[in-house]
């Protein structure tokens, strides 16, 4: 399985598209920093879609990178990690 990407290694746009999903969701701060720490994890996560819940949020992605976000009620028909 792969590793999730590092931010740094993201497409600008893409960066860019998870900062303004960031501030429309209204995340929280405790919340981001529990997706920091996870990141610097290195975690592993599937090649097919997936998803992972931070409590105000979910992070959406496929394979190694990250897609978008949604907030905690909304529905992710993606594989929960």
């Amino acid at each position: 399985m792969p590793q999730i990407e590092s931010w740094s290694r993201l497409l600008l746009a893409v960066r860019n598209h998870l900062i303004d999903r960031m501030r429309d969701r209204g995340t929280g701060l405790e919340d981001l920093n529990r997706l920091r720490l996870w990141l610097e994890l290195k975690p592993e996560v599937p090649k097919t879609a997936w998803y992972k819940g931070f409590g105000s949020f979910k992070l959406c992605g496929e394979g190694k990178y990250p897609k978008t976000f949604l907030l905690r009620g909304q529905a992710a028909k993606w594989q929960e990690l």
